[in-house]
């Protein structure tokens, strides 16, 4: 398989049909491992699943998650760090253990020894099965911002004054945003077995019409996914208004054999 492209009417299908595809292999393989993302993207695909274990059908508790990035600098508990959010949008809401929870640690005193562990974490439960992502408007995925290696593990990385501004409304002030963030690289999301990146709104068209048919290049990270074996993009129409190809992807979509899954 390569990157597909689905583009829906709204976040409402978009949640349920990534909310399908985690409920698959959850099904399929109860101890799977899941990608964590934060940001607003997600969100509906998290509500849908916690619908979902509330409406007594869907087990989480002998899965495993793994949050894509955290903030440098922020104490423990605070309430806009990574591992709080990831808690409060998602795995308080169903039954996944807290200690098979994991988040890259922004507070270790050696944050290179704390990447490499981040690594070793994520191989010693079997890596990733399914990966959730959003997009940054400037094309970025994780915290992985221009010009990232393509072949990135887990590091320090500064984040540029756009995604600084995009994040300020999580906080009191923009003042208030670190500037330094530990991510996984981009080597790490792409040992992803599969990968579902859910954009929604104009704001994010641009970003996926660089992405999804742009070059491969480190100015706009997420274009690696061009390069991973089983990528699933899902799409508002709003968010796929500049993708020269659209009537492509939803003839594509519209006749894709059921024996190909998601």
């Amino acid at each position: 398989m390569t990157m597909e492209v689905v583009i829906l009417p709204g976040t409402k299908q978009i949640g349920a049909l990534a909310a399908d595809a985690i409920e698959a292999l959850v099904r399929r393989k109860p101890n799977a491992v899941l990608g964590l993302a934060t940001g607003s993207s997600p969100l509906p695909v998290y509500d849908e699943l916690a619908r979902r274990y509330d409406a007594g059908g869907l087990d989480f508790s002998q899965a495993h998650g793994f949050a894509l990035d955290e903030y440098v600098g922020l104490e423990a508990g605070h309430p806009e760090s990574y591992r709080e959010v990831i808690r409060r949008e998602f795995t308080n809401r169903v039954n996944i253990k807290p200690e098979n929870v994991h988040g890259p640690d922004g507070a270790a005193k050696d944050l290179e020894a704390a990447c490499q562990d981040y690594e070793d974490a994520i191989k010693a439960v079997g890596g990733v099965d399914l990966q959730i992502l959003g997009v940054g408007t400037d094309g970025h995925i994780g915290f992985n911002e221009p010009g990232s290696s393509l072949a990135s593990r887990t590091r320090i990385k500064t984040l540029i004054e756009q995604t600084r501004k995009d994040n300020a409304r999580f906080f009191d002030s923009i003042d208030d945003v670190p500037h330094h963030v530990v991510t996984q690289g981009l080597g790490t999301i792409m040992d992803a077995r599969h990968v579902v990146l859910v954009a929604t709104g104009a704001q994010k068209a641009q970003a996926v019409r660089d992405f999804v048919e742009g070059p491969v290049a480190a100015i706009c990270a997420a274009s690696i996914l061009q390069m991973h074996p089983h990528a699933t993009i899902l799409v508002d129409e709003a968010a796929a208004s500049s993708l020269k190809l659209a009537d492509y992807y939803r003839h594509t979509y519209d006749n894709k054999p059921e024996w190909q899954g998601i």
